[in-house]
């Protein structure tokens, strides 16, 4: 197992190689990928990964995600520092952790129990106050504590769910890997007066995200 400094270091070569150089250049984003312990987020059999270019499994057919993925769709919500910010899919709450960094306040919706149970244990203690849990079908949101500046959606989805789209607030955006269980695209979506705008970013693969207006299993 490695020690303390030597995961410091592999965390300071991870920003600077996988995010700077690949163009992410928000200081603030790459300062919260340098303090957030990244392996603590993973099973102790995997925490000598936890800085690799890839994703890692949590759990329950879940994963963490890719840190330049991870960074791109941070990087998508463009958060200034005030937003109210809704995710869906705590996972393990690596991504709730950089959220949290960035934004006044984080509303995670997770539909595992014992996901939820786990990310709430080790965010809490990690000192996190500004994270509200929510255990539930994410693509149902929650609307009882919206509309939202940000949304962040962290599994793939056939299409982006209504319910989503009607808890953000005018001048909010969301993002979402939208397209087929195999792989989708990353869509970044602006609500407006006049309705909603959306702007490709890239291609992309998540695991499905399930639920009333998702995909309806896991398979």
């Amino acid at each position: 197992m490695a020690t303390y400094s030597s995961f410091c270091k592999r965390r300071k070569e991870m920003v600077e190689r996988q995010l700077r150089q690949r163009g992410i250049q928000d200081e603030r984003i790459l300062c919260a990928f340098e303090k957030v312990p990244r392996h603590l987020f993973v099973p102790t059999d995997q925490q000598d990964r936890a800085y690799e270019d890839h994703p890692l499994p949590i759990g329950e057919r879940q994963t963490i995600s890719q840190p330049y993925m991870v960074a791109l769709m941070t990087e998508a919500l463009q958060l200034e520092g005030s937003e109210r910010v809704l995710e869906i899919g705590t996972g393990s709450g690596y991504q709730t952790a950089i959220l949290a960094e960035l934004a006044r306040q984080v509303h995670t919706v997770e539909r595992i129990g014992s996901l939820y149970e786990n990310a709430e244990i080790r965010l809490g203690a990690m000192g996190y106050g500004n994270i509200l849990f929510h255990q539930g079908d994410g693509t149902l949101g929650c609307p009882e504590e919206g509309p939202y500046g940000r949304i962040l959606v962290t599994a793939g989805a056939p299409q982006v769910p209504n319910s989503l789209l009607s808890q953000l607030e005018v001048g909010g955006k969301l993002v979402a890997p939208i397209g087929g269980r195999d792989v989708q695209t990353l869509i970044r979506y602006e609500r407006t007066d006049q309705g909603v705008e959306m702007e490709r970013i890239c291609s992309c693969i998540f695991v499905p995200l399930v639920g009333e207006q998702g995909w309806k299993d896991q398979a």
